[in-house]
Parts: C-alpha cells; sequence; structure tokens
C-alpha cells in the first residue's frame, strides 16, 4: 500500500473509531442509561456528531482523499485499494454537501427525541411525540435538499442506506410485489389457521435469556466478540467487529417473540463478525447495503429458523429448557412458527405479511416528504393502509403509528431495505443450496457452519468493496429477482395451509 493511500487510511481509521464511540453511547442509552440522563447524552452525541462531520469533511481529508485518488490512478478499479478510494470519495462528497451545524441539529434532535418517543409509546399518546416527528422530518428534508437529488426527494435518503435504490425502484418493487403477498394472504385467510399453542404459555424469562443465547452461538454468533440485552426495540451494533452486541425482547407467554428477535439480530451480528480484518476503519470495512445487512437476518430468521429441517433440530434443545411447553412434535413447532395472519406490530409480523407492513411506510414517508400528508394526520393515515393492506385496524398508536423507533432516530428512507433483504435472502438461499451439498441436512443435524462459511465468502468478505446488486450477481450469479422470494412464499406457506394458487 502506497504512502498516500495508508495516510488516507489512518484518517479514516479515526473517523471510524469516533463512530464506534458514538454507537457504544447509542447502545447505552437504549439499554442501561438512566431515563433522565437523556439531556445531557443528546449533547454528548451532538458533540461527537460534530467532531465526525468536521474530521471526514476537512480539507485535510479532502487533500488525503486527492492523493490517495492519484496514487491509485490507472490500477484494477475492482482492486480493494481503489474501491477504497472511490467508495471514499463519494463519502467524502457527499458530506461536504451537509453543513456542519445541521449535521449536529439533527444529531442532538434524533438523541433527544428518542425518549420522547419511549414516553409517547408507553403512553399511546401520538400527541407527546408529534412534534419531536415534524421537526424529524424537517430536518430531514433540509438535509435531502443539500444532497440533492434528480427527480423524488425520496432519492437522496434511501441513496445512504441502499446505494443505487430509489423511489421509483422501490416504488415498482411493492407493485410486483404486493399483489402477490395479498393474494396468498387472501388465500391463508380462507384456509384453516394453525395452532400455534406450542410457542405460547408460560417461559420464564430467565430460562429465555439462557436458551436463546445458546442457540445464537450454535449457529455461529461468537459470544467472545459479542452480547446479549434487553430493550424495546431489538436491534444489534458495532463496535468493530469484535464487539458486536445484540438485543432482543421478551414476552413470558409468546416464546417466538424472543427466540426469533435472537436469530435475526444474530444474522446481523455474524455478518458484522465476518467483515475482513484487513479492511476494518476503512470506507469499505463495513456493510454493502443495509438491504444486504438485512438479507443476512432475515436468512438465518426465516430460510434456516423457520424451516422444517430447524424445527427437528431445535425441538429436543426446546423441550429440554422449557419441560412445561405443549409442543408434542417438530412438526407442531414448525406450523406454529410460520403461523400466518394478519397482525399489528411489524417486528412480530410472518413472512407473508411483513413486506405489507413495509410497503405501508414507504407510502407514509413519502406523503409525509413531498408534503402530501402532514404529521398531525399520520395515526389516521397509518390506520387507514392498515385496513386496506391487511385487513386490521390498531386499537391504539402503541400498537400503530408509534411501534418503531426509526422515524425517532431519524431513519427516514430505511424501511425499504427490509423488503430488498427478503429478496435477497431467498435468492442467497437457493444459491446456497445448489453448491452445500445436503444444506438441508445439515440444518437438521445443528451443522451451520458450512452455511456461515458460503456467506462469510460470497457475502460478508465483500463488506463494502462492491454495491448491494453487484454482491448478488457475484454472490449468485445473476441479478437480483423477486421471482426467488415469490415461489418461496407461495410454495411454503401453500404446503402448510393446503393452498392450490
Amino acid at each position: 500500500m502506497g504512502e498516500h493511500l495508508q495516510r488516507y487510511r489512518e484518517h479514516t481509521g479515526k473517523i471510524s473509531s469516533l463512530g464506534q464511540i458514538a454507537a457504544l453511547i447509542d447502545w447505552d442509552q437504549q439499554t442501561y442509561m438512566p431515563a433522565g440522563a437523556a439531556g445531557a447524552r443528546s449533547e454528548q452525541i451532538g458533540v461527537l456528531s460534530e467532531l465526525i462531520h468536521s474530521l471526514s469533511t476537512s480539507s485535510e481529508a479532502g487533500d488525503l482523499l486527492k492523493h490517495a485518488e492519484d496514487e491509485v490512478a490507472g490500477s484494477d478499479p475492482d482492486s480493494p485499494e481503489a474501491r477504497m478510494v472511490s467508495v471514499g470519495r463519494k463519502n467524502y462528497d457527499r458530506s461536504i454537501k451537509l453543513p456542519a451545524d445541521l449535521v449536529s441539529e439533527i444529531s442532538r434532535h434524533c438523541a433527544s427525541a428518542i425518549s420522547v418517543w419511549e414516553e409517547a409509546r408507553e403512553k399511546s399518546d401520538f400527541s407527546l411525540f408529534a412534534p419531536a416527528l415534524k421537526k424529524t422530518f424537517d430536518l430531514t428534508k433540509q438535509a435531502a435538499e443539500y444532497l440533492g437529488y434528480t427527480d423524488h426527494i425520496y432519492d437522496a435518503l434511501i441513496d445512504q442506506y441502499e446505494p443505487g435504490s430509489t423511489q421509483a425502484s422501490v416504488k415498482s418493487m411493492f407493485a410486483n410485489l404486493v399483489p402477490h403477498l395479498v393474494k396468498l394472504n387472501a388465500g391463508i385467510a380462507n384456509a384453516p389457521q394453525v395452532d400455534d399453542s406450542p410457542i405460547r404459555g408460560s417461559f420464564s424469562v430467565p430460562q429465555q435469556r439462557a436458551f436463546t443465547l445458546d442457540i445464537a452461538s450454535r449457529l455461529g454468533y461468537d459470544l467472545n466478540r459479542g452480547r446479549q440485552d434487553e430493550t424495546a426495540h431489538p436491534f444489534c451494533t458495532s463496535f468493530s467487529k469484535y464487539d458486536v452486541r445484540i438485543t432482543t425482547r421478551y414476552d413470558e407467554q409468546f416464546l417466538q417473540q424472543g427466540l426469533y428477535a435472537t436469530l435475526h439480530e444474530a444474522g446481523h451480528a455474524m455478518y458484522e463478525q465476518g467483515v475482513p480484518d484487513e479492511w476494518q476503519g476503512t470506507p469499505i470495512g463495513g456493510a454493502a447495503s443495509l438491504g444486504i445487512h438485512e438479507s443476512q437476518s432475515r436468512l438465518w430468521e426465516n430460510q434456516v429458523g423457520r424451516s422444517r429441517a430447524f424445527a427437528n433440530w431445535i425441538f429436543p434443545h426446546l423441550k429440554a429448557a422449557f419441560p412445561g411447553s405443549s409442543a408434542d412434535t417438530p412438526e407442531a413447532f414448525y406450523r406454529a412458527v410460520n403461523k400466518s395472519e394478519p397482525s399489528f406490530i411489524r417486528v412480530e409480523a410472518d413472512e407473508v405479511t411483513y413486506n405489507l407492513h413495509i410497503a405501508l411506510r414507504f407510502e407514509l414517508e413519502c406523503a409525509l416528504l413531498s408534503g402530501e400528508l402532514a404529521v398531525k394526520d399520520l395515526p389516521a393515515a397509518w390506520n387507514e393502509k392498515m385496513q386496506a393492506y391487511l385487513g386490521i385496524t390498531p386499537p391504539d398508536n402503541a400498537l400503530g403509528v408509534l411501534q418503531d423507533v426509526h422515524w425517532a432516530i431519524g431513519l427516514i428512507g430505511y424501511f425499504p431495505t427490509y423488503s430488498i433483504g427478503n429478496l435477497v435472502s431467498a435468492q442467497l438461499w437457493n444459491s446456497a443450496e445448489t453448491v452445500i451439498p445436503d444444506l438441508t441436512g445439515k440444518i437438521q443435524r445443528g451443522e451451520f457452519a458450512p452455511l456461515l462459511a458460503w456467506l462469510n465468502q460470497n457475502v460478508h468478505a465483500h463488506a463494502a468493496r462492491f454495491l448491494p446488486h453487484e454482491v448478488v450477481q457475484l454472490a449468485t450469479g445473476a441479478p437480483l429477482d423477486p421471482a426467488h422470494y415469490v415461489k418461496y412464499l407461495f410454495g411454503k406457506y401453500s404446503d402448510i395451509y393446503g393452498l392450490s394458487l
């Protein structure tokens, strides 16, 4: 590595370390921080954001980047060094468009908005959160205008999370996906419902803590470099590949909530733990996108965790941990965790209805950003779309518009990455099945290492060196095709519910 590239890498390493420190205090805020510290934490996050932005947009950063570009000029454009610089250029050009005071204001506001959202959610009172949410969208629109866009304001936002995606591409994705989901959902609604009593009953939280962490470890989540805690909204966060933490939440009467949140977040964590050492702290040292990230969590949660093979493997572990469980066969457990019916909470939604929750949020975000919808009218619009897509209306705002933390922390333009991740997960699984001998049999025997190794080689090892669509092409040999996901859902749920669709 040349001298200029090394100096540039050292500079980005400092920025990365500061970002990891910011992530650490954010993790603390959502897990153990006392409520009274919210104001001070907001200031701390604001100062860190200012410092990160200052280092990222300084003349020194620009000079180091320019010298690094000159040094790699003429080399293979797909080499790690060249990609490191090209990704760095995109990040730099985007960062210098944003005024430092706006970046700081957004960070401070979102840090304080979390506690406001938590209180509003607890009291199911949207009016408590509405002023903070309005300011979040106002600040986000300001940022989008600075970043610039060609067709739709949403384009400037989603590109930060899913490079290459646009409002038009997401709209097209849902236009091609939602009709299939509505059809499948309608077919299931007219079929005899499956029994989910095997995952309902009495499951003590201490037992769930031990059980879920054991299962995550068996999948491949390295507990020497990770831990699991509890929070209102499960998430995964990384302070480096050597410290990747997950959170979950438990329901003593419903095993699925804690178990599958753990599987989901462990999928995220194994991605972070699999990023190559040599790229840590560089512009290509993270995930390719949040959609690719989500493909990892959804693959482990669904293609693995909700498969018959996994049910056969986990069943004896389940009975050992919870002797009083009413699950009497692996098949009963399999059917229970795949029960499909419209529900209010996105993170608890089944595979058939999940993307309808995302389509709803995408449409509302677009309407709020364009001015077609006012924040004060959001609860009514939310309920209307829930009725239209899922046939149910939330009884209160805690089960409706206040359920997600994303808008409180300023993640606008983020939600579509969940659906993109679902599509990618099915295509990755199909490819893995073709190259890993007896993959289903291995899952049934609890042999998860071959699948993790394949994902590590074909997804994790690329980190952010390639764009999301390039990662899919490299891993599967084809562009992203929603047909894989549709076929997976229709095959699985037609079998479970005895449908002929």
